[in-house]
């Protein structure tokens, strides 16, 4: 499936840069010039550990599990905003697309900061689809533990993937349950 690329006005700013979310390898792991980043929230969405990847913590028929946003509007999901500035946007749109590859669609949400002093335009959010067919869905947290400890992929262990996410989620300082509460019985099974 290939990436849905909206509309870029509603994201950029006066001066045409573009805010990216970044809130799972993104919040440790940015490839990309950026101009600033700061640290808030997207609302209406949850973070899960329910999309595949056989491209990075993962191979084919062994896929990893990494973090995807799913549609709740109970929730909040913390991370990173980065301002791209205008004449990087398509060399950063092109290595997202490049990355996010594997089912993922694009959408233009709102953004609060964490000192709700900033205001933003839309930030530009990447999002796996429930019909791609490397989404792998809900499953127990021991479930998703097991999962994530066993695989392995070009990029690197899938643990190491959710442990540095959990790691940047507590040096900004933010607690996200559900992350912690994997990040916790990972640590169990890794420990056996």
């Amino acid at each position: 499936m290939n990436n849905q690329v909206i509309d870029l006005s509603s994201c950029t700013t006066e001066d045409g840069s573009l805010w990216i979310f970044g809130y799972g390898s993104l919040t440790w792991k940015v490839n990309f010039p950026y101009k600033s980043r700061m640290v808030g929230y997207i609302k209406g969405y949850a973070r899960r550990f329910w999309q595949g990847s056989t491209d990075h913590r993962g191979i084919p028929g062994q896929p990893g599990r990494v973090a995807t946003l799913i549609r709740d509007m109970k929730e909040i999901t913390w991370g990173v905003a980065y301002q791209v500035g205008p004449d990087d946007i398509p060399k950063v749109i092109g290595y997202l697309n490049f990355r996010e590859k594997c089912g993922y669609t694009t959408d233009c949400v709102k953004f609060y900061s964490a000192d709700n002093t900033k205001n933003l335009p839309s930030v530009l959010i990447y999002i796996a689809t429930e019909d791609n067919e490397e989404f792998l869905g809900p499953a127990t947290l021991q479930e998703e533990a097991r999962h994530i400890v066993s695989s392995c992929g070009p990029s690197g262990q899938n643990s190491e993937y959710l442990l540095r996410l959990a790691e940047a989620m507590r040096k900004m300082g933010i607690t996200d349950r559900y992350l912690f509460d994997l990040e916790q019985k990972i640590c169990e099974l890794m420990a056996q």
